[in-house]
């Protein structure tokens, strides 16, 4: 295990209105540590993020974020604890410009570190660079999934979560991508991972979690996912 425990989801109920959409998820990232949160569509999985986030609070359960529970919090107070999220959809201001949507999210980390500057976010994106004065929505989907990776960096975090990483990009673009996260991974950030791509999921990530109708069904490491197929036809179908 890469370090001890930075997040711990226990128990956690959400609901949307009165559909019962989480049931007892159990979910824990150790620092370091790449996990990817695998399910057929409609599983859960987005709804799981969002209760980590406080964006829709589970009823029951904890969120354990560096020792402190921090179930329904604001989002706000979440993400000031260490955690980024890179939305489905990706969330950029279309109205601001590059270098803006990235200046605006830029602060310490939740232990004063600034190892994400401006600087080097542009190293880990050199097309972002040449793309500054570009405001959000002249942007391809490519270069936007970019901008919404660096931004959530530039905030610090101790973990970073990915909801449909690759969705509708282009090969060569996905490829930048999951070079992009073994690079975060390799620098020390944890990393949640929602994406189709299992192949890539395996080659980058330490463990895979799968949710099934709300539930955790599977909890192992990727080697042990790798080598046993049948698992990816029983809950991924594919």
């Amino acid at each position: 295990m890469s370090g001890k425990p930075f997040l711990q989801a226990s128990g956690l109920h959400t609901f949307y209105g009165p559909s019962h959409i989480l049931h007892g998820i159990n979910l824990t990232v150790h620092e370091g540590e790449a996990i990817s949160l695998m399910g057929r569509n409609g599983m859960g999985k987005t709804t799981t993020i969002r209760s980590i986030f406080g964006l829709t609070p589970p009823r029951e359960g904890t969120v354990m974020i560096d020792g402190a529970n921090s179930a329904g919090y604001p989002p706000q107070n979440i993400a000031r604890r260490g955690l980024a999220l890179v939305p489905e959809g990706r969330g950029i201001f279309p109205n601001l410009s590059v270098r803006e949507n990235l200046v605006m999210s830029a602060r310490p980390g939740p232990d004063g570190q600034m190892d994400w500057t401006f600087n080097r976010i542009m190293e880990l994106f050199p097309r972002l660079s040449e793309r500054l004065g570009n405001m959000g929505n002249q942007l391809s989907g490519g270069e936007q999934q970019m901008l919404s990776i660096g931004r959530a960096l530039m905030t610090n975090p101790r973990l970073l979560v990915l909801d449909e990483a690759t969705e509708g990009l282009a090969p060569l673009i996905r490829k930048e991508i999951w070079s992009v996260i073994r690079t975060i991974k390799e620098a020390g950030v944890a990393t949640l991972l929602v994406d189709k791509d299992v192949k890539s999921l395996l080659s980058v990530c330490d463990r895979c979690v799968i949710i099934e109708k709300g539930c955790v069904v599977y909890d192992n490491t990727a080697s042990h996912m790798a080598d046993h197929p049948d698992i990816h036809v029983r809950y991924l179908g594919v």
